[in-house]
């Protein structure tokens, strides 16, 4: 291996320890290597960073080994103020020869693949755009939790004999609510006090559903459905902290987001968490085929003795994946769009799942061009593909008649 930087560093990184090793000297002559240990307490980590500043280097490498990485690549980053190239590697990018392992030749053989220059980083985005990130994917589990809590309420529900979801589409909307409330008051409902609970339209269906809410609770079910409706009306508290301080949040990056809320489909709440994990500098990202390649949204390529094995999107970023494929849902179900057109299109050919997983990819090559030229999303910059495709089905629908023996003319 032919060597391209004179002082290298690199982490073996676990949970309760680090180990580091520098490797010195001039180009194309024999190294010194220079291996400490560390632990993770945040006194040894700044040991650490003074020591790689001591030697004066300004390259380091580690794996991205699970969420212990982190605290040292901000620790590293602050000290260097961004004269630094730091490295988060793919495990599976730098496995040494087989032999003695060992935590020192981890770090020794780490620090020969970036002295050598065959080492390539993961991206990491900026730190303000960390920071977005966490609040946004944090956002998504508490409306998972939200989904969790709502559907033990409605299985208590439904095993002290209340079929309240068999008349009303959302019980946890105006009406559904009511009555949950009413039910954790007085034990049982009379068509009163139903009357009362009951909101707009769901009027119309009174009587079905007084004989689904027919029964009384114990003091013990009162008791447990209050304790369920509270922990919900928490769930939804904190969830409009956590939506607060994003719109907080959002100010720095609100001329990205009006561009992605540009494409129809796309809401407020989507553009946040797509720009939550590819940023708005698409610089780290040389092609739009790279970055759909980083999300896992690029095909599989796997051959062996010329056969082909596997063709299934690659593993990646599963937060940008999922958000995509559920605005490509969206997308798929509008009408007169060029988008939902090669939706459709697609999927006579490949399926509904891989058309939604090409719409996916589609969309985010839209959403790179557009963050790296600055522009808004156009549908009539498609307009001469869709002429196109237009024209090349009729001359297939033509040559399909000609074949019959059918002449066809055209009418001005």
């Amino acid at each position: 291996m032919k060597d391209l930087l004179e002082i290298s560093c690199g982490l073996d990184v676990h949970k309760e320890k680090i180990v580091a090793c520098i490797l010195t000297g001039p180009l194309g002559k024999p190294t010194h290597s220079e291996i400490r240990e560390f632990s993770t307490l945040i006194p040894d980590m700044i040991a650490l960073r003074d020591w790689i500043v001591s030697r004066n280097c300004h390259h380091v490498a580690m794996e991205s080994t699970g969420i212990y990485w982190m605290p040292i690549y901000e620790i590293l980053e602050d000290a260097f103020s961004g004269d630094i190239t730091l490295l988060v590697v793919n495990a599976r990018h730098m496995k040494n020869v087989p032999g003695k392992k060992t935590d020192m030749r981890d770090s020794e053989w780490i620090s020969t693949l970036l002295r050598a220059g065959l080492l390539n980083g993961s991206f990491i985005p900026e730190k303000r755009i960390r920071e977005f990130r966490d609040l946004n994917r944090y956002r998504k589990s508490i409306i998972r939790d939200i989904t969790s809590q709502k559907n033990r309420i409605e299985k208590f529900l439904q095993s002290s004999g209340f079929r309240l979801s068999s008349f009303i589409s959302d019980i946890f909307g105006a009406s559904g609510k009511n009555i949950i409330l009413h039910l954790i008051e007085h034990g049982q409902i009379d068509r009163t006090a139903l009357d009362s609970c009951l909101k707009t339209k769901t009027r119309n269906h009174i009587d079905e559903i007084l004989m689904s809410v027919n029964g009384t609770l114990s003091e013990h079910q009162k008791k447990f459905l209050k304790i369920l409706m509270n922990h919900y009306d928490s769930l939804k508290e904190h969830l409009n902290e956590i939506e607060k301080d994003l719109e907080q949040d959002i100010e720095p990056f609100i001329l990205q987001v009006q561009q992605l809320n540009s494409i129809y489909g796309i809401s407020t709440t989507a553009s946040c968490a797509i720009i939550a994990e590819i940023g708005v500098d698409m610089k780290p990202f040389k092609t739009a085929e790279h970055i759909c390649s980083w999300a896992g949204l690029c095909p599989g390529n796997n051959e062996s003795a010329g056969k082909r094995k596997s063709t299934s999107v690659t593993k990646g970023n599963p937060y940008i994946k999922s958000m995509l494929c559920e605005i490509a849902w969206v997308i798929a179900g509008k009408r007169n769009t060029y988008l939902s057109a090669w939706y459709w299109r697609i999927k006579q050919k490949k399926g509904a799942k891989k058309a939604i997983v090409a719409l996916a990819r589609k969309l985010l090559v839209i959403i790179y061009t557009m963050l790296k030229q600055g522009t808004l999303f156009d549908e009539s910059c498609f307009e001469a593909r869709r002429k196109n495709c237009e024209q090349k089905q009729l001359s297939r629908y033509i040559r399909e008649l000609e074949k019959h023996g059918y002449h066809v003319e055209a009418q001005g």
